[in-house]
């Protein structure tokens, strides 16, 4: 009989933990408080998204988690799209970054776009003082909320995991696991619970460097008559935001320039993508505010000036926001992509993914449990 494992959480990081740990032959249990995961795995865009991380490890770990994503959800009949990424440039500054991207990029399959070839892609795109932009194969878009509700179904068939769910684990003594009067025992266990790690070892989280990011975003309706906006689209200030493009020599100047012109965008940690899901609906955001407590209500004039940055390089044919949310995820104050710690003998945690839980997680446990993280 194979080792036996734990998984708290049933997120993308314990889904993903789970995963790699039934591939090797554990027998699997994920305990999930709620009845199904409600946090930041399903408040998000769904962007698997390679060309925010720089190239090298993080760029490896981001396509190895892709090619997971696929095996996955083909094996669970689940949607997903690969239609990669633009980032459109209306000005000489964001178009010097794009063009000096490509140059740079080793691996990447990027590519300069003209202001036709790039209308020619997607016919959202805003034509008005359009000057090209940045296309990059590489990115694939999940339906975070069908991909995190189905995915626990495909793992049960193909791996026998036991999912036990509406159980809040309160304390973790290795080899067992408490919730209230019952307990689990397993070889190992490994915490995946996001900012619920904090409850678990409120110590350990207070002498880590994390803090908790809370992001609001909105949602389109299905656009009419099957309308598809192809590539997940970006504006000019996700180039100052994702550490894929600090690659471009240029992006100091475009970054001052953002500082000057959008300091409220910037204060707000605002820079504005939108992604289509197999219903239609556009997913669209998103903002940053960084505290460890936050206000539990959504602030309109946030949401409006996504809106607002939005319309300056994406028009749909339906612009009625139907949905409106915010998400909560526990991120690194150090620079760092992630925390993986060892508390006890037996037990691993693994947290601080930040925005970027879909890109990274199935690559990253896949290499925490098959030894090769470092």
């Amino acid at each position: 009989m194979g080792k036996s494992a734990i998984v708290i959480g049933a997120g993308i990081v314990g889904l993903a933990t789970a995963r790699a740990l039934g591939a090797r032959g554990y027998q699997v249990t994920v305990i999930e408080r709620s009845s199904k995961a409600v946090g930041a795995s399903i408040r998000n865009f769904g962007m698997v998204w390679p060309i925010g991380q720089p190239e090298g490890k993080m760029y490896e770990r981001a396509l190895s988690a892709k090619s997971i994503w696929k095996e996955v959800l083909t094996g669970a009949k689940l949607w997903f799209h690969e239609g990669g990424s633009l980032h459109m440039a209306y000005h000489q500054d964001e178009l010097n970054v794009v063009k000096e991207i490509v140059e740079v990029s080793d691996k990447r399959p990027v590519r300069v776009l003209s202001a036709q070839e790039t209308l020619d892609m997607s016919p959202a795109v805003n034509a008005n003082g359009l000057l090209g932009s940045l296309f990059c194969e590489d990115e694939m878009i999940v339906d975070p909320r069908q991909a995190i509700a189905g995915i626990p179904a495909y793992l049960t068939e193909k791996y026998q995991v036991n999912f036990i769910w509406d159980t809040a684990i309160s304390e973790v003594d290795y080899p067992t696991v408490r919730s209230g009067a019952k307990q689990w025992a397993a070889d190992e266990i490994f915490v995946c619970s996001g900012a619920d790690f904090e409850t678990l070892y409120p110590e350990l989280f207070s002498s880590s460097p994390l803090t908790k990011c809370k992001l609001q975003m909105l949602r389109l309706e299905a656009q009419p008559d099957n309308w598809k906006i192809g590539p997940s689209l970006c504006g000019g200030l996700s180039l100052i935001h994702y550490d894929g493009f600090k690659a471009a020599p240029s992006l100091e100047n475009l970054k001052a320039r953002y500082k000057a012109e959008y300091a409220e965008y910037l204060k707000w940690g605002i820079h504005v993508m939108a992604s289509q899901n197999g219903l239609g609906e556009i997913t669209v955001g998103d903002s940053h505010e960084y505290a460890l407590t936050f206000d539990p209500f959504d602030r309109e004039f946030i949401n409006t000036m996504i809106l607002d940055y939005l319309a300056t390089f994406a028009q749909f044919k339906s612009p009625k926001v139907f949905q409106t949310w915010h998400g909560i995820y526990p991120k690194m104050t150090n620079g760092g992509t992630e925390i993986v710690l060892r508390p006890e003998e037996g037990v691993t945690i693994i947290n601080g993914l930040g925005g970027a839980g879909m890109t990274l997680s199935f690559g990253l446990c896949d290499q925490v449990i098959g030894g090769t993280y470092q």
